[in-house]
């Protein structure tokens, strides 16, 4: 039984980019792997960490983190896969990004994401064994996606990388950021077909993140009319031989 990892820098981005071709996977009798590399909570946020709980309604005393895990745990089983892995590395606003805009204006000279995903990467990868890896271009721009294309390519996976358009930072912008544009452009396109029941789990994963779905969306109505938009369809960059299985647009 061949075996497919997903590796997702935060507690909804697999399932946004690629939960069709997941649940595709899954039922096409691969073990799929989902793994959330920036899970860790930290007790007591402050300033820009605080405020991205509290400006999705949610009080200081909760532990957001938390609460995105568990999330992260509907949306794998709503695609048909076991309980996904979860990592505790930080995110962006624990590791000194202070704002917003800072999220998205490049990687601070202090940041130590991407030497410390390279032993979980080592890790990951040796357990896993996989066939197939799934992974972020870092489309948008945001540090913690792009660190994590920088640790996985220092990496060279021996097996093929479906290096997925990242969700819905494809859709904010005619011409969003693309920090390694160059590089990707010279891979292979993939678009895998998705079927009524792999868009449908896809849209009952994207639902489960219901701490993100007012921010990133709008709301389940614009959620709807964004996944709609897709048009059955999930998009890639291919490094390597894709395995059969995959129905190609």
């Amino acid at each position: 039984m061949p075996t497919a990892l997903a590796l997702s820098p935060h507690l909804d981005d697999a399932a946004f980019s690629c939960g069709g071709t997941l649940a595709q996977l899954a039922n096409g009798g691969w073990t799929v792997v989902m793994v959330t590399l920036l899970t860790a909570s930290v007790p007591g946020p402050t300033g820009f960490a605080l405020a991205c709980q509290l400006d999705k309604g949610l009080g200081p005393e909760v532990d957001y983190m938390a609460l995105r895990r568990d999330e992260d745990r509907a949306a794998a089983a709503a695609l048909g896969l076991p309980p996904p892995v979860h990592v505790a590395l930080s995110e962006a606003p624990h590791r000194g990004y202070a704002s917003a805009p800072e999220l998205f204006a490049g990687t601070r000279p202090d940041d130590p994401l991407a030497d410390d995903l390279a032993p979980v990467l080592a890790r990951l990868m040796a357990e896993a064994a996989p066939d197939l890896l799934l992974a972020p271009q870092g489309v948008g721009g945001h540090v913690d996606h792009v660190q994590l294309v920088r640790a996985l390519s220092a990496r060279a996976p021996a097996c093929p990388v479906l290096w997925w358009r990242d969700f819905p930072y494809t859709v904010r912008h005619p011409d969003p950021k693309e920090p390694f544009r160059e590089t990707f452009a010279a891979l292979a396109p993939v678009t895998i077909h998705l079927s009524a029941e792999d868009e449908a789990a896809k849209h009952a994963a994207c639902a489960a993140y219901a701490s993100q779905i007012g921010f990133q969306f709008g709301g389940p109505a614009g959620l709807a009319e964004r996944l709609s938009a897709e048009g059955g369809r999930e998009h890639f960059r291919l490094a390597g031989t894709l395995p059969d299985g995959l129905a190609l647009a």
